[in-house]
């Protein structure tokens, strides 16, 4: 039976954790605020969770969610190939507006959907938000409403869209709070190097290029590699023009590596109704 919580009274929300965190365990999806939008969350080590997930939301594997995690130690937990200038982006910005997309650990046995091998992760700047995955451990979320609807902003109006499919609602007012912008979070691709913008938003280039200044924008391409010295000897050049052209014809051939969608698990962000790719707010 689909229960609400109003957490903004400290003992309900206390009763709402703890019976989010049940739901959670029971494979049940809820509703909770972050700071963007309210997200439907499900656990995500459970594939038949997670397609609740998508079900709720009319969504069908090819925008698999994004998954928020408690603590920036867990990135490591659940992505490989994290590189120092990824980390220090999620020590700079998180918890907050930027999500980072990874290729996601083979060992772990979980389903989000058509991902291609990444997931897209984020630590969300809200406490009850935090307060919930550190009794659960990380989610699946999307934002919370039917595909093609707008982003709910209250737990209210999430209900009104995915009634009885969601076991849970934590009310906690309107999200974003008053004074925030609502703007979605900034999604980055870590899965290679320079790290490339895949979405501007609550983190401006500027702000990640203060951190890292590799960083590439929309568009943007790595800088051209410095020409090399043509001037040589006869001899040189002699020498240059016996080598077997076959090793040119190798570099030529290394794989230029991609993402799911936009980015990531293709996940789709909580502030993102209809994501780039479901982006992971």
């Amino acid at each position: 039976m689909t229960t609400s919580f109003d957490c903004t009274d400290p003992e309900t929300r206390s009763a709402g954790l703890a019976r989010a965190q049940q739901a959670i365990a029971n494979r049940q999806c809820i509703v909770l605020p972050t700071d963007t939008v309210y997200g439907i969350g499900a656990d995500a080590f459970s594939p038949q969770a997670v397609a609740t997930l998508l079900a709720a939301k009319g969504r069908g594997r090819s925008m698999p969610p994004p998954v928020l995690v408690p603590r920036l130690q867990t990135m490591d937990g659940l992505a490989i190939d994290i590189t120092p200038e990824a980390r220090a982006l999620a020590e700079a910005f998180w918890p907050g507006g930027l999500t980072l997309i990874f290729h996601a650990q083979p060992s772990l046995t979980w389903d989000l959907g058509d991902t291609k091998g990444t997931v897209a992760l984020r630590m969300p700047d809200d406490e009850i938000a935090l307060d919930l995955l550190a009794l659960t451990g990380p989610m699946a979320v999307s934002s919370a409403n039917r595909t093609g609807n707008p982003a709910a902003q209250t737990a209210a109006e999430a209900q009104a869209q995915l009634a009885e499919s969601v076991e849970v609602y934590l009310e906690a007012g309107p999200r974003p709070q008053e004074g925030s912008d609502g703007v979605p979070s900034t999604i980055v691709d870590a899965t290679q190097v320079p790290l490339r913008v895949v979405r501007v938003g609550a983190v401006s280039l500027d702000e990640l290029r203060a951190v890292v200044p590799s960083v590439l924008g929309i568009g943007e391409e790595p800088a051209a590699p410095a020409a090399a010295d043509t001037a040589g000897t006869a001899g040189d050049a002699e020498e240059k023009a016996s080598e077997d052209t076959s090793v040119a014809g190798a570099d030529s051939a290394a794989p230029v590596s991609g993402v799911a969608g936009a980015g990531g698990t293709g996940s789709e962000d909580l502030d993102a109704p209809d994501p780039v790719h479901d982006q992971a707010r």
